[in-house]
């Protein structure tokens, strides 16, 4: 008889937790994942993939007005929420089901049922059930966080909501800088709605390049996006259907949902890792791991955003197949977070890889800057006041390229690519053996000659 029912208890049915249970099934273990909501986590159920949808439908509203500068005459266009929102639902179930069926083909049998850990070996299910297993893998994810409390914050939606709401708010206040905030600014300025976004900071994505977060917010200005900083939301008031929201800066503002997005917390609360040993990260409130992704338990080990370390969906479902291959394939895969390609899809979009301009100046002794501000060829001809920004970080001294920077159309495409170079240590001199492919905005990438500008750092006496 086998000393536990499984091999792999997985919690959570996540991009991450699914990975690392189809791969630990490939291998021969015996694995159950418990999900209490629904198969895909949040990048499937209401994160990336729904969030692409709505800005993929907010752009056809900028289409239709380019069409003009093309020759193109097309009657006045209509739009409801509904329909995207029924339409979105339908294909969210779709890949529910296949996040499903590919687990369960695996081999993995999934539990729909909350978990919580009792001891290193037992889970308690809530339907009663007590799973032993070998191995835990917590892979919950994170959550929306609104914030301290203030007056009104019951009247606040999350992201969560905003995928769910039964018609599109005519104006709306978005509280937040970072990816989320940003994304749905575009999406609902996109549908028509009127957007002001509300930061506490200086400007927006903060961590991102200097350039990158300037040229961004003049973009989405351009586009009639209200974006106030050094401000925050102190309190939120219900008038019928309507709201107040009261600014840190005195002002007020009217409007019909008022979303906060200013960060996600990991989704740790009630898994039993008190009871268990399972320590915090005191830096970041997530789960501590090493670089094998085990935590403080030896036989438990985490994965994703609940780890709070690099809340991206492709990082979880690396991190997954790498504890899956080194837990139970035998073969020892530790994930390499260095340069780690990321994008915003704002309006316009952001596709960056390696350091900030900031980043590689504290790193490096000398440092090169290769910079193009030009307007796209479609502008050319729809009229439209729009400019791609794209930059390149270079070590001065070997000629390697450190990061790439790109705000504009189809940036997260091309930065994809551009990755795979950067990754690999391909230097300037690369680039510009490259031959251009033109008329694109991408080939900008292998003819700027010159640097814009250069720094040298003076070596301390």
């Amino acid at each position: 008889m086998a000393e536990f029912d499984v091999d792999l208890f997985v919690i959570g049915g996540g991009s991450g937790g699914v990975r690392a249970a189809r791969i630990a099934a490939g291998y021969g273990a015996r694995v159950m994942i418990a999900e209490e909501y629904r198969m895909g986590g949040t990048c499937v159920i209401r994160g990336c993939v729904p969030k692409k949808l709505f800005v993929i439908g907010s752009h056809v509203h900028h289409e239709i007005e380019d069409a003009a500068g093309f020759g193109w005459t097309i009657p006045s266009a209509t739009f409801n929420w509904p329909t995207l929102v029924a339409n979105k639902d339908k294909e969210i179930a779709r890949l529910e089901g296949i996040y499903t069926s590919n687990a369960e083909k695996a081999g993995a049998q999934i539990v729909k049922a909350r978990a919580v850990i009792e001891d290193a070996h037992s889970i308690g299910l809530a339907n009663g059930q007590t799973v032993t297993a070998k191995y835990i893998l917590i892979a919950t994810g994170g959550a929306p966080n609104h914030g301290p409390a203030i007056p009104g914050i019951e009247h606040v939606i999350s992201s969560n909501e905003a995928f769910h709401l039964p018609e599109l708010p005519k104006r709306i206040v978005i509280q937040g800088g970072g990816y989320i905030a940003l994304e749905f600014a575009g999406i609902f300025a996109g549908f028509g709605s009127d957007v002001t976004v509300i930061y506490r900071g200086d400007n927006i994505l903060r961590g991102f390049d200097e350039d990158v977060r300037v040229h961004l917010r003049a973009e989405m200005e351009k586009a009639g996006i209200t974006i106030l900083t050094g401000c925050t939301v102190k309190a939120i008031d219900k008038h019928g259907k309507d709201f107040s929201t009261h600014l840190s800066n005195g002002s007020s503002i009217a409007s019909d949902k008022v979303m906060f997005a200013i960060g996600r917390h990991p989704n740790i609360r009630g898994l039993g890792l008190e009871k268990v040993g399972v320590a915090l990260n005191p830096h970041n409130g997530g789960i501590a791991v090493d670089g094998w992704s085990k935590t403080s338990v030896p036989n438990i080990y985490a994965i994703g955003d609940v780890t709070h370390r690099y809340n991206l969906t492709p990082v979880a479902i690396r991190e997954g197949h790498a504890f899956a291959d080194t837990v139970f394939g035998k073969r020892p895969v530790q994930v390499d977070h260095a340069t780690i390609p990321t994008a915003v899809f704002s309006q316009p979009e952001v596709g960056t890889v390696g350091l900030t301009e900031a980043e590689a100046r504290a790193q490096f002794s000398h440092v090169d800057i290769y910079k193009a501000d030009f307007r796209p060829i479609k502008a050319t001809m729809s009229g439209r006041d729009t400019r791609i920004l794209m930059k390149l970080v270079v070590d001065a001294s070997s000629d390697r390229v450190l990061g790439c920077h790109i705000v504009g159309d189809t940036a997260a495409e091309i930065i994809q690519a551009v990755a795979i170079a950067v990754r690999m240590k391909a230097t300037k001199a690369d680039f510009d053996a490259t031959f251009a492919l033109h008329p694109t905005a991408a080939e900008e990438l292998v003819t700027m000659r010159t640097p814009t500008a250069r720094y040298v750092r003076e070596a301390a006496e």
